[in-house]
């Protein structure tokens, strides 16, 4: 400030000079300038000066001509920091403006259209003028999720799923290494409804023809789903969806690089993979083959699935304990990796 100051006592003494004393002493003051600039091209500035320049372009037309040591840029660029830093002084206590939004009605927007997906925001809207809320459909606009404006895509591919699960099936494959470095392919289909593997091999060559011998065993007779749900792998088409066809199944592809359309399929490639393929080591077909049949046994009559409130594809009976003196006594299932439980009388 108190530079501020001597300019300004130097500006009132500048009015008790005459006109030729000021020319050559604004002459020397540009030599002296210039050969400062020269020694030091950027100098340092404090508040204060850029609160001066800042006033002076404001208040003075010819502010830009006696510019040596900063540039007409930079000043305005000190205003325009100025007059952010006023209004965010100003604007430091909200004093108006539109009402915030509660956070529990921004919660209860997203739970609508999360549970109501073809729902716009007419409907949300007049649902919560329903329950008392004053509110405008803009901002219950604002406040919803975008989504994508084909109509295709609006009905959720889960409720699809769960509302026709009794109804589908589904099919995949997965890999396995031997201890040769051989890869195996796992072929299998999967039901919706209890989560049953009804029919599961292994091929080193999954051709078009072995995959339709497959489907003829795993749907004998009548018992075809409606819907079959699979990838858009290369292996599934042509002769396969033909096969398909001919069982009355419609087919469901999933999207490009979209498992989780076909989630009940791959939840299973995670479990077999964490109960069974990861902890052996496969010497070839015939072997592995065997372990996972062994392990669909294991699958359907014993182990407890949380999508099915924790009861097996093949309902399993809770039962009591019989008596006092029973205990529990382990069954070993999947060659020891997994166990049953059982009462039993103590001898």
């Amino acid at each position: 400030m108190f530079r501020v100051f001597t300019v300004i006592v130097v500006a009132f003494r500048g009015l008790a000079l005459s006109r030729a004393d000021l020319i050559l002493e604004n002459l020397a003051l540009r030599q002296q300038l210039a050969i400062l600039k020269a020694r030091s091209p950027r100098p340092r500035t404090r508040p204060a000066d850029r609160l001066f320049w800042t006033i002076l372009h404001r208040a003075w037309p010819r502010w830009r001509d006696p510019l040596v040591l900063v540039k007409p840029e930079t000043v305005i660029r000190w205003h325009r920091a100025g007059f952010r830093r006023y209004w965010r002084w100003k604007s430091r206590l909200r004093r108006g403006g539109r009402p915030r939004v509660d956070v529990d009605i921004r919660h209860l927007i997203r739970r609508m259209v999360k549970e109501n997906p073809i729902w716009g925001s007419p409907r949300v809207h007049g649902e919560l003028l329903k329950l008392g809320f004053e509110i405008s459909e803009t901002t219950v606009r604002r406040y919803m999720r975008r989504r994508s404006s084909d109509p295709e895509t609006r009905q959720r591919w889960r409720t699809f799923l769960e509302n026709h699960r009794d109804v589908i099936a589904a099919m995949d494959f997965f890999t396995v290494p031997t201890v040769t470095f051989q890869i195996l392919y796992v072929f299998f289909v999967i039901h919706h409804a209890r989560r049953k593997i009804l029919h599961v091999n292994v091929t080193i060559s999954p051709s078009s023809a072995w995959i339709c011998q497959q489907l003829r065993e795993a749907f004998p007779f009548d018992t075809a789903p409606r819907y079959l749900v699979f990838d858009r792998d290369s292996k599934f088409g042509g002769s396969v969806l033909r096969t398909i066809q001919a069982f009355g199944i419609e087919a469901v592809r999933t999207s490009f690089k979209s498992p989780w359309q076909n989630g009940v399929a791959e939840r299973w490639v995670a479990s077999v993979r964490r109960d069974l393929v990861n902890h052996l080591i496969v010497f070839n077909r015939s072997h592995l083959r065997r372990r996972l049949r062994s392990y669909v046994r294991y699958y359907h009559e014993d182990r407890c699935h949380l999508s099915l409130a924790k009861d097996c594809p093949s309902p399993r009976r809770a039962v009591q304990r019989p008596s006092p003196n029973a205990t529990v006594v382990p069954s070993p299932r999947v060659g020891g990796l997994h166990h049953r439980y059982y009462w039993r009388e103590a001898a």
